[in-house]
């Protein structure tokens, strides 16, 4: 990152590229990753400009509050807490989210969820469905799916109340609240009781479900283990424990030839794979994400 600047004359401290500078030294201190992109992200939070704002002011001088205030979120930062806490937001499929704590924040890697259940329904697209997505948190795949699937009526599940709050805002934000039903319930218990149609099963159920062993805890970034709610990302001490009661409540509540689209924790692909092997489910495929890592498992249930 470079901003224009005279070396002979030294920047006000308050100028935008004296604070980016000083924002960058203190958090790659605190050894936070991506520190320019997280100080740029923080700045344009706390002035409410875009990044091509900054680059075309370098020399704007903050106000003696912005400045206090920048100073002050960028120590958040290096203390641990996500720049998505602190700015509130994640994208997520060309969408904006927001996120906050007590809620997983969106990956990018999730998108490939919603690439697999767009290409394995194909054609039925367009078709009145039933969706099912456990484990909504913010909402993101619920609410991308709505977006995409204009005839789709979904139910969202959790069993947080926390990230369901953030999911019904967000689902308002992007004018889906109407086809979406948010529901606080463990996995797929209660969803088969609440629909719009009365119908009983689902055409496709999608889930990015805990997944991560705290075996693993350890490994993980602070900001994911100290800060992301533990019930979004821990599924005992191997990652597994949730897919085999998600994998038979599936089966339960799909309908024939209905779509099961699950994300997957590193390694977890034959685990899923051989809980997707009996009679009622084919034409199972997994696919990987931009990493080469097995990321989605996918299958069709035959009744």
């Amino acid at each position: 990152m470079k901003l224009a600047a005279n070396p002979r004359v030294a920047a006000p401290a308050n100028e935008v590229r004296a604070a980016l500078r000083a924002a960058i030294a203190r958090l790659e201190e605190s050894n936070v990753p991506s520190a320019p992109l997280a100080a740029e992200l923080l700045l344009m939070h706390v002035l409410q400009r875009d990044r091509t704002w900054l680059y075309a002011h370098p020399e704007f001088e903050l106000s003696p509050e912005d400045a206090a205030a920048y100073a002050q979120i960028v120590e958040r930062r290096s203390e641990g807490v996500p720049t998505q806490y602190l700015t509130g937001r994640q994208e997520f499929w060309g969408l904006e989210f927001e996120v906050g704590p007590g809620v997983l924040i969106p990956r990018p890697e999730t998108e490939h969820v919603i690439e697999v259940a767009l290409e394995r329904l194909g054609a039925r697209r367009a078709e009145p469905l039933r969706i099912a997505d456990v484990g909504t948190g913010s909402g993101c795949i619920a609410i991308s799916l709505a977006r995409e699937l204009p005839r789709a009526g979904i139910v969202a599940t959790d069993i947080s109340a926390a990230a369901l709050d953030y999911a019904q805002r967000n689902a308002a934000r992007h004018r889906v609240s109407n086809r979406i039903q948010i529901l606080k319930t463990d996995l797929l218990e209660a969803a088969i009781e609440v629909s719009n149609s009365g119908e009983s099963r689902f055409d496709l159920i999608v889930s990015n479900p805990p997944y991560v062993g705290r075996n693993d805890a350890a490994s993980l970034p602070r900001e994911v283990r100290e800060h992301e709610p533990a019930e979004a990302l821990f599924a005992g001490d191997d990652g597994l424990e949730i897919y085999p009661a998600l994998i038979e409540q599936a089966a339960r509540k799909l309908a024939p030839n209905g779509i099961l689209v699950l994300e997957l924790g590193y390694n977890g692909a034959q685990y899923v794979g051989s809980l997707l092997s009996a009679p009622h489910w084919s034409d199972l495929r997994v696919t990987r994400d931009l990493a080469g890592i097995e990321r989605v498992i996918s299958a069709t249930f035959s009744a």
